[in-house]
């Protein structure tokens, strides 16, 4: 028996000018990047660099157990302030997040306003906001979680203000229409809906500002970083091999525990 394919659908002309304006951009895009960031392909490749991976990467293989304590209590160090400055973001996240939500207010320019000054929050990343942190509050682990919170405030808020906007309006209305008030609407309309998936991007976000908490430290806002930045200066790649091995076990332990918390909730 034959059997027979259907046939192909012709693309339009349109279509094929539209494809090719788009691959033709991102050639260009590719051609004109490669060629503004001066690579110098001769270093790359010079006898000085292989020397330099030759001698560094063995080394960086060959953690050096005798940090080991120093390492973890410094790690412990990253994850509470990576903790702390996600519990404050995700608290301060919500009522930014009503704020920028279309559909709790009637007049869009609350939440134009709302979406705005998260949008400039996330525009800075966590190392600007601790570099300005060290500089008010001093160098040390508060400066890192003021750093992780303000930051994750932003992306936070974004979230959750895109969970508020997807809620079912519905229930809102029938608790309107049958006399609540606005507290009770708040509390037993909107709340219910929304606290699972907020819960579920706060623990997320966690995840994030533990990686992010890692290298705080370069700067002087507490954490691994400092470690790390103290062992590269002086050409300790054993004991950066160390610091990078805990960093890896500590955040995949995380993101395997947090993943287990987020498939429960949501």
């Amino acid at each position: 028996m034959r059997y027979e394919l259907p046939p192909k659908k012709k693309i339009s002309t349109s279509k094929k000018l539209k494809y090719t304006t788009i691959a033709i951009a991102i050639i260009a895009i590719f051609f004109v990047t490669f060629t503004q960031i001066n690579i110098n392909w001769e270093r790359i490749f010079s006898d000085r660099t292989i020397n330099n991976f030759s001698r560094v990467i063995p080394q960086l293989f060959s953690p050096d157990w005798s940090t080991f304590g120093k390492v973890m209590e410094k790690m412990v160090e990253t994850v509470f302030i990576a903790y702390a400055g996600a519990l404050m973001a995700s608290i301060i996240a919500v009522p930014m997040a009503f704020l920028a939500a279309r559909n709790m207010f009637r007049f869009r320019i609350i939440s134009s306003l709302g979406k705005w000054l998260l949008d400039a929050v996330r525009a800075f990343p966590e190392l600007v906001f601790a570099i300005i942190f060290v500089a008010t509050v001093g160098p040390g682990p508060f400066a890192g979680v003021l750093a992780i919170a303000i930051n994750s405030t932003g992306m936070l808020g974004k979230l959750y203000s895109e969970v508020i906007e997807s809620i079912d309006m519905k229930v809102v209305e029938a608790m309107e229409a049958n006399g609540a008030n606005k507290t009770q609407v708040f509390f037993y309309g909107i709340l219910p809906q929304v606290i699972p998936e907020f819960l579920s991007y706060a623990i997320y976000r966690f995840e994030v500002d533990v990686r992010a908490s890692s290298v705080l430290g370069i700067v002087g806002a507490g954490g691994i970083g400092f470690l790390i930045t103290i062992a590269v200066a002086n050409r300790n790649w054993d004991e950066v091999g160390m610091i990078l091995l805990v960093i890896i076990i500590v955040v995949t332990i995380i993101d395997y525990i947090s993943s287990f918390i987020r498939k429960r909730l949501v």
